[in-house]
């Protein structure tokens, strides 16, 4: 069995930045902060990790003012290793599904992109 998802949580922490393809397809791009109190080996112990994440389509020209520093987000995906311009490796969430969360960010509350 062959399995890629991830469900993780957080606050966008970046100005979303849009971009196009040259194959013309619409990409937002941003990063979300996430910080929570995990069991591990029965101790508990603070988590933070900062995850980028790439919502793509037709969907992310209508999120980008939706999505916003302080947004607090839950999103669905799966992981792809990406590489910067200096040829390091990064781990990226693409997005298949969001959800608004909190003080009601937005008017869509959940989002399936992919469907």
């Amino acid at each position: 069995m062959i399995v890629n998802r991830l469900v993780l949580s957080g606050v966008v922490c970046n100005s979303p930045i849009q971009r196009v393809s040259p194959s013309g397809i619409s990409h937002l791009q941003f990063v979300i902060e996430h910080q929570s109190q995990q069991c591990e080996a029965g101790f508990k112990r603070l988590v933070r990790c900062k995850m980028p994440i790439v919502l793509s389509g037709s969907q992310s020209t209508q999120l980008v003012k939706s999505i916003t520093i302080g947004s607090n987000l839950v999103i669905h995906g799966f992981v792809c290793n990406h590489y910067d311009q200096r040829g390091l490796n990064k781990l990226v969430l693409h997005a298949e599904q969001i959800e608004f969360i909190g003080s009601g960010d937005s008017p869509y509350g959940t989002l399936f992109p992919s469907s």
